[in-house]
């Protein structure tokens, strides 16, 4: 028997009410309710700028959240807001901060994200990997002081739309287990990875070196969901498929077993050690993310014409490889993101009631009206028009 009550209870005890959908049978149930990519880029530029943030930095850090939506990463999306409302709170990010080149010389650079908001200070790393390569054939940029910069894919994937091959990888706070282990060691610490093809958007490869993002456990409690089997262990040890057990003291276990935690250590190194933000479990660990961004120039080693139109062959023939089936086999990297934004560039984006409701409660909680994302407060509305 489906409850019929079209309301649910957050851990405060306030009730909320929200779109419900009638049946044959005359019950209801929830429905969750899909936006478009600018209705939360709206949202989410409403509640940074009510944290103070200057809006230019508010809108470019809105987009990069919404972008990830549209892109089916929902948990490097809006629910980031409310991982940023304790961040500022904690004063980890300041929220009027903008970054700066701190150090430029030949083709490296540093640049300092001065603690404020990740999506601006990545975006000047990449703009200026891009500079770099493009006067050097390779740019490499370090960046330091700065807080959780979203989806790598996003800046790489501006680096292969700039002519060049982009790789980016950072560190972050520990949350996985080495392989063979049971406390958190590592950060999640993401790699990614773009080329060019002539005719269609460039192949981007973006990837946890954990088995699972930390957000996608959020997103998964969020909905109420099981995680899949190997992808983390409780406070215990034990393996675990409550996302829940990840935040009463579990941990995160890397993809790959040993392969996973090799790259997870590699990463360490390279995004805490080099940009002088820390490695995860030492005490001297700064937060945020040390990030590393390479750029190479394709015209500095090849016609990027014939890199292009390469590229975009041999990832026919790559597809071409599966078994001739209705659905896809193979898919190429970045393949299943564009297909997940062509529909829900139609469809809208599905954000659970359990998001909203606590992004709804944040908004009201710095007086900002969130516009048509608000849930419905039982007896009343927090919204200024539906």
């Amino acid at each position: 028997m489906l409850d019929s009550r079209p309301w649910a209870v957050n851990r405060t005890g306030t009730a909320y009410v929200d779109g419900v959908e009638s049946m044959a049978s005359g019950e209801t149930r929830l429905v969750v309710q899909r936006f478009s990519i600018d209705e939360l880029e709206d949202a989410a530029v409403r509640v940074l700028a009510g944290f103070g943030a200057p809006l230019d930095l508010a809108e470019l850090t809105a987009r990069s959240l919404a972008q990830s939506n549209l892109l089916g990463h929902d948990s490097h999306g809006i629910i980031r807001l409310l991982q940023y409302a304790a961040w500022v709170r904690d004063g980890q990010i300041r929220v009027t901060a903008r970054p700066e080149q701190a150090r430029r010389l030949g083709a490296t650079a540093l640049v300092d994200g001065n603690w404020g908001f990740g999506q601006p200070t990545a975006r000047m790393a990449t703009d200026t990997a891009i500079e770099l390569a493009a006067a050097n054939g390779v740019g490499a940029v370090a960046v330091a002081r700065c807080n959780h910069i979203g989806r790598l894919g996003e800046y790489v994937t501006r680096m292969a739309d700039a002519g060049c091959i982009g790789l980016a990888l950072c560190n972050s706070g520990p949350v996985v287990a080495p392989a063979g282990g049971t406390r958190r060691t590592f950060g999640t610490n993401p790699f990614a990875w773009a080329a060019p093809r002539a005719g269609a958007v460039p192949l981007v490869l973006d990837f946890s070196t954990a088995g699972i993002a930390e957000g996608k456990v959020q997103v998964a409690m969020a909905q109420g969901e099981r995680l899949p089997d190997g992808m983390i262990i409780d406070r215990n040890g034990a393996p675990s498929t409550r996302p829940q057990d990840l935040y009463d003291g579990g941990a995160l276990l890397p993809f790959g077993g040993h392969k996973g935690s090799g790259l997870c250590l590699m990463i360490e190194l390279v995004g805490g050690l080099l940009t002088g933000m820390g490695t995860a479990p030492m005490p001297d660990y700064a937060g945020g993310n040390g990030t590393l961004f390479i750029a190479l120039s394709i015209e500095r080693f090849t016609a990027l014409d014939a890199f292009a139109e390469g590229a975009a062959a041999f990832a026919s023939r790559v597809t071409e490889s599966q078994d001739g089936g209705v659905e896809p086999d193979v898919f190429l990297p970045g393949q299943v993101e564009q297909q997940v934004a062509a529909e829900r560039a139609v469809t809208g984006v599905p954000v659970p009631d359990a998001t909203r409701r606590d992004i709804t409660e944040l908004a009201e909680s710095i007086g900002v009206d969130l516009g048509r994302l608000a849930l419905h407060r039982l007896g009343r509305t927090l919204e200024s028009g539906s």
